[in-house]
């Protein structure tokens, strides 16, 4: 997940890496500077919902509220000016993949035609980059004269709009009995080391960025909740997974069966239960269902005189 090179410099410690991650927030000064280069952690997730062409579970919200804080965390990086390119450009590349699989939600999810999603996914954009140049513009004069409180503010600001893009994976964990659906782990593993290395590189300075560290702390414990959340959910329910893999059927196709069954035999597995009759005792098929008994029983009173 992450390459760490550490090395000494002096008295120093420079923690230089090429990290899978999230947007750092880092108050370290030249001697100390921390090179994070943000891999596009939301990869995975744009061709899982590609791929599939549904992002049932993936909330709308989570991805525009991220899409929101990538101006205030770009000026909050560009604004200081003890940034390296890369960790200026993080919070671009991470707009970027936001707006996208925000635009994906958009059609696969909503219902949007692809053009329109598109449309509003750019105009968004365009907007975005427009507030967050002229806040550069605006914020670097006083910064510079010492005036530290509105590029404070703006670290706050980024750092709970992006922590708050995390609540709404709840309420679909709610609404399907705590399972995980839609979001990709893969996305989900690389942005939790993201934030946690990220924690580690603050820590590692001589100076705590308060902001960065309660941002990533935050996060971090909102992404364990995710993952604590389906695995609970796969331990209340592996009764039905191993009935499920009995049967050689995923698990939501051998619930959706089981729901077509009489409530009294819901608690039954399937290989279990007895192969119902027809009126002449022939066996009939379970997979040709109710349409055969209907044909059966048509047929007999054609013949009946």
């Amino acid at each position: 997940m992450a390459i760490w090179v550490i090395y000494l410099y002096h008295d120093d410690i420079r923690l230089w890496c090429i990290q899978v991650g999230s947007p750092v927030f880092s108050g370290s000064k030249p001697s100390r500077e921390l090179a994070d280069v943000c891999l596009p952690q939301l990869i995975p997730q744009i061709w899982q919902n590609w791929r599939r062409k549904k992002t049932d579970g993936l909330p709308a919200l989570m991805l525009f509220l991220w899409v929101m804080a990538v101006p205030p965390l770009g000026i909050y990086a560009i604004v200081q000016q003890n940034f390296n390119i890369p960790l200026q450009l993080q919070p671009q590349i991470f707009g970027l993949e936001a707006l996208f699989c925000w635009a994906q939600t958009l059609i696969y999810a909503h219902g949007w035609r692809t053009w329109t999603a598109s449309l509003v996914a750019v105009i968004t954009g365009i907007a975005c980059a427009g507030v967050q140049v002229l806040l550069v513009f605006t914020l670097r004069g006083p910064y510079a004269n010492g005036i530290s409180w509105p590029i404070t503010t703006i670290g706050i600001i980024a750092a709970v709009v992006l922590a708050a893009g995390l609540i709404p994976p709840y309420f679909e964990l709610w609404k399907r009995d705590f399972r995980v659906i839609g979001i990709n782990f893969i996305f989900l593993t690389t942005d939790w080391f993201g934030a946690f290395f990220s924690a580690m590189a603050l820590v590692a300075q001589h100076t705590f960025d308060v902001i960065g560290g309660s941002s990533y702390t935050i996060c971090m414990i909102l992404e364990l909740g995710i993952f604590l959340s389906h695995i609970l959910w796969r331990f209340r329910t592996r009764k039905i997974h191993r009935e499920a893999k009995l049967a050689d059927l995923s698990y939501d196709d051998y619930i959706d069966e089981k729901r077509g069954l009489p409530a009294a035999d819901s608690s039954a597995s399937l290989e279990k239960l007895p192969i119902p009759s027809n009126a002449n005792g022939a066996e009939t098929d379970l997979e040709k269902g109710p349409t055969q008994v209907v044909a059966v029983s048509t047929s007999e009173q054609k013949t009946t005189p």
